[in-house]
């Protein structure tokens, strides 16, 4: 079993029903949203990852901050959006995050209740492992929800299971 298959065999079933959620684009959270300070905890320990820069998402909403991974260290095309972009988080209203995950690790993510597939991914238009992932809504769920984020940019270096 290597990182990214161990990391989705631990991942927890989330609690209670899936969030509202928009079915097109902009794909939005729309209930149930993660608190502000849950958010930017998120969000400054996915900054400080090696490589990783921030900067406004070129495929989502005005506000949304992109995870880029820089030129050297990315691995296969097919995990990221756009130009070196895994990962956005959505702004404070909404919470959730859009990501690119390994085709295992996306099935298990929606299985276990943690995301759904984005729409643009079934329109064909952004890899079919494009998912939103739901905002943490307390501490336990930002572990979770971290752990899905650092399978994502696992999966972007090119590491593990790809």
């Amino acid at each position: 079993m290597n990182q990214l298959d161990s990391g989705v065999a631990r991942l927890p079933g989330r609690v209670g029903p899936r969030p509202q959620t928009g079915p097109m684009m902009p794909h939005q959270q729309l209930s149930q949203n993660a608190p502000q300070p849950l958010q930017e905890r998120l969000f400054q320990r996915a900054r400080t990852l090696a490589g990783v820069t921030v900067r406004e998402s070129r495929v989502s909403v005005p506000g949304a901050r992109a995870l880029v991974l820089e030129e050297g260290s990315r691995g296969p095309r097919e995990a990221f959006m756009v130009d070196g972009e895994f990962a956005h988080l959505h702004p404070p209203y909404d919470g959730s995050l859009h990501l690119i995950l390994p085709e295992e690790a996306a099935r298990e993510v929606i299985e276990r209740g943690w995301g759904e597939l984005h729409p643009a991914a079934r329109m064909g238009m952004i890899p079919a492992t494009a998912l939103m992932v739901y905002g943490p809504r307390d501490e336990e769920e930002l572990e979770t929800v971290w752990a899905i984020l650092r399978i994502s940019y696992e999966h972007a270096r090119g590491e593990g299971n790809t």
